[in-house]
């Protein structure tokens, strides 16, 4: 059984998930997310590891504006252990996406350090990237990126010192550096295997199983049903909708064009290709030609018969 069709996790970072009361629906996807591998076990739902949200910051994104780009949104929070998580939405292929991440990550680290703080300050920021686009080439739609120092003689792995894990409350050196996650939610097959999946299925189709169980989900299910916006909120939810699928139809039609173009472009890079063969092939064999007849004519006969100029005959008694 699937419940009733869910407003979409863009819409509601935009408009409903910056209150409070709503918080509990990002810190479980979070959690599922950040803290997977130490909740991978605990079926009781007393995670081992739990997000929780301290305030939602201001963001280039976060003010909701006429002017609001429908192909990208963003949230950017502080947890309660200090960490800034930067969350974002983006629809429309962006081919420099990556570096996009690396600029958001670091302007956000310079945004928090106070002039004059020693670099033990520097906050530690979590980019977490769902896109509706494919980005880079593999086969899985998860991926965490963390920074580690490789040696380049004993291939031995860079590690705190206990008086620097004291200091910083840090175990590893990935810990002080910036953590990214990108989700690929065209990638996703449909078939949750956990409860993380659970949530992708969520972003993917806007629709939560009544099986599912992931943390966070029921608090979705609940603020989230589309039947709950009233009037005019209903109406510049489905006009956001309809902007939405326009925004997608035109990415998919720009591939195709491109696709076509340069499909096309090939074809006629052949045809070409094959009409400079023939020509050259032809001019071949005039020179051959001319030269067979340089001992029986004079070479203005022989350019006459041939084609070929005077000074391209000349050059061929050489």
């Amino acid at each position: 059984m699937i419940e009733n069709r869910l407003i979409s996790l863009d819409w509601a970072m935009k408009r409903l998930l910056r209150s409070k009361s709503n918080f509990a629906i990002l810190e479980g996807f979070l959690t599922e997310l950040i803290y997977k591998k130490e909740n991978e076990n605990i079926t009781d739902k007393k995670f081992k590891k739990y997000l929780k949200i301290e305030e939602i910051l201001e963001s280039e994104a976060n003010q909701e504006k006429d002017s609001d780009k429908f192909n990208r949104v963003d949230i950017k929070l502080k947890n309660s252990d200090g960490e800034i998580i930067i969350v974002e939405i983006q629809f429309s292929s962006q081919y420099d996406y990556f570096q996009r991440m690396l600029y958001g990550v670091s302007k956000t680290i310079t945004e928090h350090l106070k002039l004059g703080e020693n670099y033990g300050n520097i906050v530690k920021v979590i980019s977490v990237n769902i896109l509706y686009f494919d980005l880079g080439s593999g086969e899985d739609y998860i991926y965490h990126g963390t920074t580690a120092f490789k040696g380049i003689n004993r291939d031995d792995t860079l590690e705190l010192s206990t008086r620097n894990k004291n200091r910083f409350n840090r175990e590893k050196v990935s810990d002080l550096f910036p953590e990214y996650y990108v989700i690929r939610i065209n990638k996703f097959n449909d078939i949750a295997k956990n409860s993380l999946d659970e949530w992708i299925y969520f972003l993917k189709n806007e629709e939560i199983k009544s099986s599912f169980t992931a943390q966070g989900l029921d608090e979705a299910k609940e603020t989230l049903d589309i039947m709950q916006l009233k009037g005019r909120e209903r109406l510049k939810y489905e006009r956001y909708i309809e902007q939405l699928r326009d925004e997608k139809s035109y990415a998919i039609t720009k591939e195709i064009e491109l696709q076509e173009a340069k499909e096309q472009g090939l074809e006629q890079g052949i045809e070409k290709g094959i009409e400079k063969g023939i020509e050259k092939g032809k001019y071949q064999e005039k020179r051959e030609v001319a030269k067979n007849l340089l001992d029986v004519l004079d070479i203005e006969t022989i350019a006459l018969k041939t084609g070929l100029t005077i000074e391209e005959i000349e050059r061929l008694k050489n």
